[in-house]
Parts: structure tokens; C-alpha cells; sequence
């Protein structure tokens, strides 16, 4: 794994959620974009229980990666974080007097893959409850683990499809040292899809069950 940048897209003034994305995946193909397959990221969430009177309830993130589909990821409100095999979901189960699982919160992003020279383009819809949230975009520079050493030439690539929506370089870069990636976990990565599904959670949805 590369460098990579998560990032909400509006939705376009007078489309819907998924004629926008029709519109990225035709800007996508026009720059010589290769369509490779479908990906899915999904994030479950589950409350601490037991905790001492007075203390706020801690959150426990367990999402998943259909890039590393043998593997799952949880990640503590605010830290931190840890990395198990696929049967991480069965030990949540037997967990559940101490994590209870937060129904109706699951939010799950599906979209397709695109492959352009060394990077590549996720484009999904984000849903919650059968309901379309937003547009996320994931963009991999793959042969560069340093922000720094990219972040220009990945900006430029993105306004080149996203326009105006290009977003600042991820805070989960700026908070390291030296801005040193974290390739191999994976956890940079979905970090910022936690930071998008938990931004776009407190969103109101406009109209009903827009798809």
C-alpha cells in the first residue's frame, strides 16, 4: 500500500448520489481510467458496557476491508487500535456482555475500483440503514509511503476528476512524525473512512431513503 487519501464528495446541485457517482466513474474513464472490480469497507459499532458510574461510554469501531478480506480492524474511541483475523466478529459475539452491538449504526461504503497509471481510484456510495449518506473517494498513490514526497502530485491528480473538492492533506498524516506513513496495517487508511462514516452519521439526510 501507497499513500492514501479518503474524502467526501458533494453531491451535485440538482443529481442524485448516484448520478454523481456515474458522473466521476465518465470523468475517471475519459482520463484513460481502468474500471478493476468493485471494493467494500464497512464499520460496526459497539458500546462498552460495565464502565464505572460517571465515566462516558467508550466506543469500539470493528470494520472491515474487502482489500484484506482476512482481516478485520478495531479501533478504540480515540485509541487504540488493533488488528485480528476474520473471526474477530465471532469473538465480538461472545463478547457481548461487555460490548454491546449499536444496531442501526452500521454504515457500509460499496463503490468500484479504477486503476490510472500508479494510483488507484475507489469512488463508493456511502449507506446507513438502507439509506445513502455521501460519496466517498479513495485515492492510493501506490509507490510512494511518504506524504510529503506525493501529496502535490496526488492533489493535482484529484482536482483533475474532483475540481474544487480536493481536500487538504489528511490530519492523520500531519499528527505523525517526520508525516511517516503507515503502509502495511492499513490503519492510516481507515482511519479516515472512520473519521468520513462518523462525519457523515450526524448528517441529516435530505428527502427519504435517497438511493
Amino acid at each position: 500500500m501507497g499513500v492514501t487519501c479518503v474524502c467526501q464528495v458533494p453531491v451535485s446541485e440538482g443529481k442524485s448520489v448516484q448520478q454523481t457517482v456515474d458522473v466521476l466513474h465518465k470523468k475517471l474513464e475519459q482520463l484513460g481510467a481502468v474500471k478493476q472490480g468493485s471494493f467494500c469497507v464497512d464499520c460496526e459499532t459497539y458500546h462498552a458496557t460495565g464502565n464505572v458510574s460517571g465515566q462516558p461510554t467508550k466506543l469500539l469501531y470493528v470494520m472491515h476491508n474487502s482489500e484484506t478480506p482476512l482481516s478485520c480492524m478495531g479501533l478504540f474511541e480515540g485509541g487504540p487500535c488493533m488488528i485480528a483475523d476474520a473471526n474477530f466478529d465471532v469473538l465480538m459475539i461472545k463478547l457481548k456482555s461487555h460490548f454491546q452491538n449499536a444496531k442501526g449504526h452500521k454504515v457500509e461504503c460499496r463503490g468500484s475500483r479504477y486503476r490510472y497509471c500508479d494510483f488507484l481510484i475507489k469512488v463508493g456510495t456511502v449507506t446507513m440503514s438502507s439509506s445513502a449518506r455521501g460519496i466517498s473517494v479513495e485515492v492510493e498513490y501506490c509507490p510512494c509511503v511518504v506524504p510529503g514526497d506525493c501529496w502535490n502530485l496526488t492533489k493535482e491528480f484529484m482536482q483533475s476528476f474532483l475540481g474544487p473538492s480536493v481536500p487538504e492533506l489528511p490530519s492523520v498524516f500531519a499528527a505523525k512524525p517526520e508525516g511517516l506513513f503507515a503502509p502495511s496495517d492499513g490503519v492510516d487508511t481507515m482511519t479516515q473512512y472512520l473519521e468520513l462514516f462518523n462525519k457523515l452519521r450526524k448528517q441529516q439526510v435530505p428527502g427519504s431513503n435517497v438511493r
